[in-house]
């Protein structure tokens, strides 16, 4: 008991550091893996906060298809866009943004026209700041020094820039594309650049902002900023809920001048081709015009995010408590009450976060998740394998595992006790089958009579990974995966997968055909393979061990069925295990590839084959 306890305390204390490093590398900001998973997040959160309407302070004119169209092309000529800005300043808005940049001369006096017109009222014009490829936007602290330094600044020409302000229209985007923030300072060399935004709400105010670390003063109002002095976004909806005039209508005289009249007005390009747009949650190619007029209506009416080192502080102490609380939780009951205890709570501190998010206060969902999904589920695997009754279940299924590996894999362990004792990453090649139609079969079939149809399918695909050289490591209800690289890589391995591939297929496929034909006709099947690094490992102590891959190349094999379903073909393989193999396995049959693949979870395309035996074409 005393030793139980003991292991259990340093449980709970690995638990707290884990987080607390997770916690601390949160505060500095930059962490990809967090960043990738938040990103997902907030796009959830914000869907579920739904759209709302804009606040009608903004309008924005809009350089839009039909206004290229009467101009003649994109980009617009000076003097038509000097005809615009001067319509506009007729009706006396509070300050005009140009989300455009001047940096080359245009033809005649179009530049003359442009500047006298922006003369004419209160502007500002974009600037737009170039970083080395290597670096991202976002900085590494939360001080007015740790704003973004850029290499260089692409500033309007002379001419320009003495009609008007001066900000930079960066943003800073996440993995995806997504506008997270937009930066309001900027540094350059010895100078210190505001953001087209913010000079936009200062010019609009007629006040000059307070900058402090964490928090920015303009008209009134205290916005919170995240490090770096970045402005978080919360998209209102998709494109147009910032409302938006036709600059073509305003050089016709389309429009009510009450829309323009006391607002800002922010002229940017909307027309097809333009390239400014960018995926949000709401829109998959808003324009950056409405990017910029998100971050002015959020520094005038102070309804954005708030993401700031308060909020990232409280995500840090989340990220210690939380974990500590699950383990113990975990330790203090050690059976199914224990596991639900732990996982209402996780569900309690997402139902606040939620609820914090509704409310404005953007606290880090996957932080919390990250630091607490780690450990409970290594602390409560390692309960479940100690716990000889709760370990039954498992005890079975790795027995039947040791039975069907494949030969010579049982004899490897015999002679080297400690082979895996440490992970080790490989080549190896991965494929994995599955029963398409099953789940709805056994409702039919009843328990007995599909038990009965799974042990069939468990000893043929048995049968083909032994008679190719691999070994199933895992039986996943109606699937499983066979793994070709163990005890150690050969040559060969991408080969005999690649022909175990095609003999699995042929053999399922004819094991169907016997099938009734109520059964026959419900049921399919899927094979994926691919070849690349895992990482082996053995699982458990004592009797009960079992052998475990895990990596890129395990996840990519497993989601190729999705890919083979798609394409109404059986075996679908990547194309570095075809690069690998070579395409002798698979000559009694069509090869349609490559083609470029999306996977479920992966942003970029992955070149993939599909393949059907001539039998059954």
């Amino acid at each position: 008991m005393r030793a139980r306890r003991l292991s259990v305390l340093i449980a709970i204390m690995l638990a707290g550091l884990w987080g607390a490093g997770l916690g601390l590398m949160h505060l500095r900001g930059g962490v990809w893996f967090l960043d990738r998973v938040e990103a997902t997040m907030v796009d959830l959160r914000l869907m579920m906060r739904g759209p709302r309407p804009a606040p009608d302070l903004v309008t924005i004119v809009a350089i839009d298809d039909e206004t290229a169209r009467q101009a003649g092309g994109y980009p617009l000529p000076r003097a038509v866009l000097a005809r615009v800005v001067a319509d506009i300043a007729r009706m006396q808005p509070k300050a005009i943004a140009a989300d455009l940049l001047f940096v080359d001369p245009g033809p005649g006096d179009g530049d003359m026209l442009l500047a006298e017109a922006l003369k004419s009222a209160p502007a500002v014009i974009a600037a737009a700041a170039v970083f080395p490829e290597d670096r991202q936007l976002a900085p590494g602290s939360g001080s007015l020094e740790g704003v973004p330094v850029a290499q260089r600044l692409l500033a309007p020409l002379e001419v320009f820039s003495q009609a008007a302000a001066i900000g930079v229209v960066n943003v800073s985007t996440d993995q995806t594309g997504t506008p997270r923030f937009v930066p309001m300072l900027f540094r350059s060399g010895d100078q210190l650049e505001t953001s087209l935004p913010l000079r936009a709400a200062s010019i609009a105010t007629q006040t000059e902002p307070v900058i402090e670390p964490g928090r920015i003063a303009v008209g009134g109002k205290s916005i919170r900023t995240d490090i770096g002095q970045a402005l978080p976004l919360a998209f209102y909806g998709p494109r147009g809920t910032v409302r938006t005039v036709s600059a073509a209508d305003v050089l016709a005289g389309r429009f009510d001048p009450g829309l323009i009249k006391g607002r800002v007005v922010v002229i940017g390009a909307t027309v097809t081709g333009g390239g400014d747009v960018f995926p949000t949650p709401f829109d998959p190619i808003l324009p950056g015009v409405e990017v910029i007029s998100t971050a002015i209506l959020h520094l005038m009416t102070g309804d954005g995010l708030v993401r700031d080192s308060a909020t990232r502080l409280a995500d840090a102490g989340i990220a210690v408590v939380l974990p500590m609380v699950m383990i113990g939780l975990l330790a203090w009951r050690r059976n199914a009450a224990g596991l639900i205890l732990a996982a209402a709570v996780l569900l309690l501190a997402l139902a606040v976060n939620v609820f914090a998010f509704r409310q404005g206060i953007w606290l880090s969902a996957a932080l919390p998740i990250t630091a607490a999904g780690v450990p409970a589920l290594l602390f409560g695997g390692t309960q479940l394998w100690l716990g000889r009754r709760s370990a039954q279940h498992f005890a079975t299924q790795s027995a039947l595992l040791q039975r069907i590996q494949a030969p010579g894999l049982g004899q490897w362990l015999a002679r080297d006790p400690d082979f895996l004792v440490e992970p080790v990453r490989q080549d190896a090649a991965v494929v994995f089958v599955d029963l398409s139609g099953f789940t709805g079969l056994s409702e039919t079939l009843g328990p007995g009579a599909t038990r009965e149809l799974l042990d069939v399918f468990y000893d043929m695909v048995a049968d083909e990974a032994s008679a190719s050289g691999g070994a199933v490591t895992s039986f996943m209800g109606d699937g499983a995966m066979i793994l070709f690289g163990l005890p150690q890589p050969e040559p060969v391995d991408a080969a005999n997968a690649a022909r175990c591939c095609v003999s699995l297929s042929r053999r399922v496929r004819h094991w169907i055909a016997t099938l009734p034909g109520p059964v026959a006709a419900r049921l399919g099947y899927k094979i994926g393979a691919h070849f690349g690094v895992v990482v082996a490992s053995r699982l458990g102590r004592g009797e009960n061990q079992q052998i475990t891959v895990t990596g890129d190349t395990v996840n990519v094999a497993n989601r190729l069925m999705e890919v083979a379903a798609s394409r109404q073909m059986p075996v679908a393989v990547s194309d570095a295990l075809m690069q690998a193999s070579g395409r002798e396995p698979f000559a009694a049959g069509r090869l349609d590839g490559p083609m470029q693949a999306a996977l479920r979870g992966r942003v970029e395309t992955l070149p993939a084959w599909g393949w059907r035996d001539a039998e059954a074409t």
